[in-house]
């Protein structure tokens, strides 16, 4: 467990200090900004659609390694996904993170997002980990406001 843990870390490390997909989409068909106000991060989400799939998805945005790691890592799983898919991946990754500790963790289909599952142990690191994501789906939505996770 140790080992797998260690490379969790590595994982979530190496998102957090080289982000993918870390830059603005000049011409967006849909981006939203995202704060958590309790921890300062802050992120926002630019998609460009072709038809009803994800064809580019970028973030910029500043907070701690999860969130950041977060950020990226989604960005990777979604591109090319249909919005219902995106929404689909985002139920599940939520139910991973918020799941209650020692409760089994149902990581088939999460792919390489599953290296955040520790965060549940931690709650106070739920938010920092979905942001993101309540973010991503507001872009979908088309929602104006800041998403807030307070």
């Amino acid at each position: 467990m140790a080992d797998l843990r260690e490379l969790y870390q590595e994982t979530i490390l190496d998102h957090s200090k080289k982000p993918r997909n870390f830059h603005e989409i000049a011409e967006a068909d849909a981006s939203a900004v995202g704060h958590n106000p309790l921890c300062g991060d802050r992120v926002t989400v630019y998609v460009r659609l072709r038809d009803d799939t994800i064809a580019d998805i970028a973030f910029v945005g500043q907070g701690c390694a999860i969130s950041k790691a977060s950020a990226s890592l989604m960005t990777d799983a979604v591109k090319g996904k249909s919005r219902v898919q995106a929404h689909q991946l985002f139920q599940l990754f939520h139910r991973m993170v918020t799941g209650k500790p020692g409760d089994p963790v149902n990581t088939a289909g999460l792919g390489k997002l599953a290296v955040l599952s520790g965060v549940s142990e931690f709650p106070v690191r739920v938010k920092c980990a979905s942001l993101a994501w309540h973010t991503l789906e507001a872009a979908l939505e088309s929602k104006k406001e800041i998403v807030s996770l307070e």
